[in-house]
């Protein structure tokens, strides 16, 4: 059985946030400059460098066991994946947009028109959906420009933030889908249990990322509306202080609702409060 194959981008943001992921998860490699292949260390896993929307072909085709992605060139490329989990990053949305003072208001006005995009599989299929038959210009690349360059009427266009598009004058007239990163495997993998061991290690960290632990110290007394407030993924750890009347609590909480919880169980009676971030976990 060969080294379970993983394919990863080559440059750029994600491929970052991907090798950074596989660090935390325990699955390290060094990668040599301009080198296109790297081994992880203690494990049969070689990892791959590659133009991102190259993975999920590659994937499908099985030259690569797993890859990390977005969904978006997944929904691009067409291709027969299987997606084992989804990453936590990487998130943004596929808009149609024109310009701030464009009449058009719906996209079946754009019917004759010309669309540049980077996205031209799913920019048909959701026009032709509405009743638009344009002429798409396929681009790989700097599609917020085209616009003004006079190359077309309205783009399909990754939107983050917002802030490319106010920059050109561009407003959104339609969300064509919301995408993010994403752990894709083909139907045979070289090594299906190495594969399942790749997820859950990636999940530890994934899950990880979205808690925080919760230290405090409470009257026992006010230990059930404590947990009430906090009731954690199970439930609370409680330990016993040298004071009878106390006793010590940690559970983990979503960091999006942490300052809410410590407000709330500080006004409960709860002291002593710390938060303390989870890098990973078994859940």
């Amino acid at each position: 059985m060969g080294k379970l194959r993983i394919g990863l981008p080559s440059k750029g943001r994600l491929q970052e946030q991907a090798a950074e992921l596989l660090k935390q998860a325990g699955l390290s490699f060094r990668r040599q400059p301009r080198s296109l292949f790297a081994l992880v260390s203690e494990l049969p896993i070689e990892v791959t460098f590659l133009r991102t929307d190259d993975i999920p072909v590659l994937c499908a085709e099985g030259a690569l066991d797993m890859g990390i992605t977005g969904s978006d060139l997944i929904a691009e490329s067409a291709v027969d994946v299987v997606a084992r989990m989804h990453l936590g990053v990487g998130k943004c949305r596929l808009a149609l947009c024109v310009p701030e003072d464009s009449p058009y208001q719906t996209p079946d006005q754009l019917d004759g028109h010309r669309v540049a995009t980077s996205f031209p599989r799913i920019t048909d299929n959701f026009l032709k959906n509405h009743s638009a038959h344009v002429h798409l210009v396929s681009l790989s690349g700097s599609v917020e420009i085209m616009i003004a360059l006079g190359v077309a009427e309205a783009i399909v266009d990754l939107v983050e933030t917002g802030s490319t598009l106010a920059a050109n004058h561009l407003r959104v007239m339609s969300e064509i889908g919301r995408y993010e990163t994403v752990l894709i495997q083909n139907h045979s993998p070289r090594d299906p249990v190495m594969a399942d061991r790749v997820v859950r290690r990636l999940e530890g960290v994934v899950i990880a990322r979205s808690y925080s632990l919760l230290e405090y110290n409470i009257p026992r007394s006010q230990l059930p509306e404590a947990e009430k407030i906090a009731p954690g993924f199970n439930s609370p750890t409680v330990s016993a202080l040298e004071d009878s009347d106390w006793c010590a609590v940690k559970v983990m909480v979503r960091r999006s609702e942490v300052i809410d919880v410590m407000e709330r169980l500080e006004a409960a009676g709860a002291s002593a409060i710390l938060e303390t971030p989870i890098t990973n976990c078994r859940l």
